[in-house]
């Protein structure tokens, strides 16, 4: 019984410790025309935010127009991971 509590316990500490460790994966967030935001994590992978905060699908290499006129070219489509992020202090 013991083993199996600890067990459970190992699981749900490196679940956790994953979701807290994405904020810090962020390398920055670009706001959009739209007014939507872009996430561009470290890894090069990026996911977007809609102008009402959700995360939401993009297609891979869809361009886009941020608020100063430039353009960025979507890469990835990381909707889990920073849906994951933006709602971190709203799940149990």
């Amino acid at each position: 019984m013991i083993k199996k509590a600890l067990t459970i316990f190992a699981i749900s500490a490196v679940s956790i410790s994953a979701f807290a460790a994405d904020a810090a994966l962020v390398e920055k967030s670009i706001p959009l025309k739209d007014g939507a935001t872009v996430y561009i994590f470290k890894d090069g992978k990026m996911g977007m935010e809609d102008k009402l905060g959700r995360a939401t699908h993009m297609q891979p290499g869809h361009v886009m127009e941020t608020t100063d006129g430039q353009k960025i070219i979507m890469n990835g489509n990381e909707i889990w991971r920073l849906d994951a992020l933006l709602h971190k202090d709203h799940r149990g």
